[in-house]
C-alpha cells in the first residue's frame, strides 16, 4: 500500500488541491467550479523529498506526504505471437435492380385529350 515519505502535518483547507509539486515541495491550488476557472499553485511547505520514478507521491488525511506504487491497468500483453491465417477473399453476386415504372400524370393525358378535340375541331370546319 503507501508508505509515509515525509510528516509534514499540513492543515488542509476546503476548495483547495494539495500535491507534491515536481521540486518534492507541498504546493496548494484553488479548484475550478463549474465557469469558474481555478488558481495558480503557491507552495505551502518546502520539503524538497527526492521522487522516484513509478510512484504516485500524495498528501494523506494527516497532511503528510505518501507515496504509493503506480498501478498500470489494461491488458497484460503474450510473449509468442500467433500468426494470423489468411483467408480467400469471396466475390459478392450482383443483383439486378428493377427499374421503376413512371407513372402517367393527368395533365399529360388532359393536354393529348385538349388536342384531340382541336383537330377534330379543324377538321369539322373544314368540311364545311
Amino acid at each position: 500500500m503507501a508508505k509515509k515519505v515525509a510528516k509534514v502535518g499540513i492543515k488542509k483547507e476546503k476548495g483547495y488541491l494539495y500535491f507534491v509539486d515536481k521540486k518534492g515541495d507541498v504546493s496548494c491550488a484553488k479548484m475550478a467550479r463549474g465557469s469558474k476557472k481555478g488558481g495558480s499553485p503557491k507552495k505551502v511547505a518546502k520539503v524538497g523529498i527526492k521522487k522516484e520514478s513509478g510512484y504516485l507521491y500524495f498528501i494523506d488525511k494527516n497532511g503528510d506526504i505518501s507515496c504509493a506504487k503506480m498501478v498500470r491497468g489494461g491488458k497484460k500483453k503474450k510473449a509468442t505471437k500467433k500468426k494470423a491465417t489468411k483467408r480467400k477473399a469471396t466475390k459478392k453476386r450482383a443483383t439486378k435492380k428493377k427499374a421503376a415504372k413512371r407513372k402517367t400524370t393527368r395533365k399529360a393525358a388532359t393536354k393529348k385529350k385538349a388536342t384531340k378535340k382541336k383537330a377534330t375541331k379543324k377538321k369539322a370546319a373544314k368540311r364545311k
